[in-house]
């Protein structure tokens, strides 16, 4: 480590291709900032599932991108050359080698060097671990340096450390101001109500519950859900399927309609402290936001004012048909606010930088 600078090798699904890639804001929200803190990030992702013919962004000036085919030869020649780094980190979900990936970083764990676990989906990977005894994992956790996650809060940290984690952080989602603002409106998405998100089986009942039926009561109103998967669903007249929304387009899809609704996946949900990624990326557009409910809404913005909650569809139905578009901008406005004040990408690597540096001191680890 020079200058308290960190050289951070960082294995994870994508950073580059956000296609069925949910995490992808994440990874780049967190790496830009800490680039601009002066950290170094080499990110590691397998050429797998089509992303990198489905990129939508080319690689970063604020991080090294190495992509490797998906064989057992090319993850090791990834880990032979992550055996420079200050810290490894494997992320939940790279998709390829995933159980290789976990046990093997830990083999580069030194006095010098921090080898972590980021959890990307804490949730699911508990229900899984849970269910399974035999799970690899579950032996794993104990072993390495600390548990990050991007959500869950005391339930998660609770269950990690459980398991036997050393230390479990949760690095919350946030708005990455380089990508996320208020743009012009984009008549290809006016509407009364937009949601965003691919379909998954975890999410697919609570869609039909939080979207699908209040678009069915208030069939005045013009519905639109982007997202992938979504092409065979049977939908109401008034609900549009406008297909995969690319990164450069969130922002038109945020600001355009008159609300934009959040639906948790059910493992989130139940866990809660798990705002998505998208929470913040249309607080961070100015958008007005309608959510369903989930423990710890409030930890982030407050209901009411700076953002709209729902316990079900039929109160979702309810809010739209009392929400006036001055009531719309000025919840969208407080949202904006609040996420510039507390909840950008710099507060959490200004977070990950202080425990990164009191994990160093209190375990006497002496970064090279």
């Amino acid at each position: 480590m020079k200058n308290n600078k960190l050289n951070i090798a960082f294995f994870g699904s994508s950073l580059v291709s956000a296609y069925w890639n949910g995490a992808a804001t994440y990874y780049r929200g967190i790496v830009r900032a800490l680039s601009e803190r002066g950290h170094h990030v080499t990110f590691y992702e397998p050429d797998a599932y089509e992303r990198q013919q489905n990129r939508d962004i080319d690689d970063p000036e604020w991080a090294k991108v190495v992509v490797y085919e998906a064989t057992e030869e090319a993850v090791y020649k990834c880990l032979e050359d992550a055996a420079e780094a200050d810290m490894v980190v494997k992320a939940s979900g790279v998709g390829v080698f995933d159980e290789l990936l976990e046990r093997e970083v830990l083999q580069l764990q030194t006095d010098e060097r921090l080898v972590v676990f980021w959890d990307v989906d804490a949730p699911a990977t508990l229900d899984r671990v849970h269910n399974d005894p035999n799970d690899q994992f579950l032996q794993l956790i104990p072993q390495y340096d600390m548990i990050l996650t991007y959500g869950g809060g005391d339930p998660v940290v609770n269950a990690y450390e459980a398991l036997g984690a050393k230390k479990c952080v949760p690095i919350y989602n946030a708005l990455d101001t380089a990508t996320h603002f208020p743009v012009a409106p984009d008549p290809h998405f006016e509407a009364d109500l937009a949601f965003l998100g691919n379909r998954l089986p975890d999410r697919e009942a609570r869609v039909e519950e939080f979207f699908l039926k209040p678009a069915a009561l208030e069939m005045n109103k013009k519905f639109i859900i982007g997202g992938s998967g979504w092409g065979d669903k049977q939908m109401t007249d008034n609900v549009e399927y406008v297909g995969h929304v690319y990164t450069k387009d969130h922002n038109a899809f945020n600001c355009t309609p008159k609300a934009v609704l959040n639906i948790s996946r059910e493992s989130m949900a139940r866990y809660g402290f798990s705002p998505a990624t998208r929470v913040f990326e249309a607080a961070g557009a100015g958008a007005c936001i309608i959510t369903d409910y989930w423990e710890g809404i409030d930890f982030f913005f407050e209901p009411g004012k700076e953002i709209l909650v729902a316990k079900d569809g039929a109160e979702v139905a309810e809010i739209m048909a009392d929400l006036s578009v001055e009531k719309a901008k000025a919840i969208g406005e407080a949202a904006y606010k609040k996420v510039l004040a507390a909840h950008t990408y710099h507060h959490r690597a200004e977070q990950l930088e202080k425990l990164l540096y009191a994990e160093v001191k209190s375990t006497n680890k002496a970064l090279a």
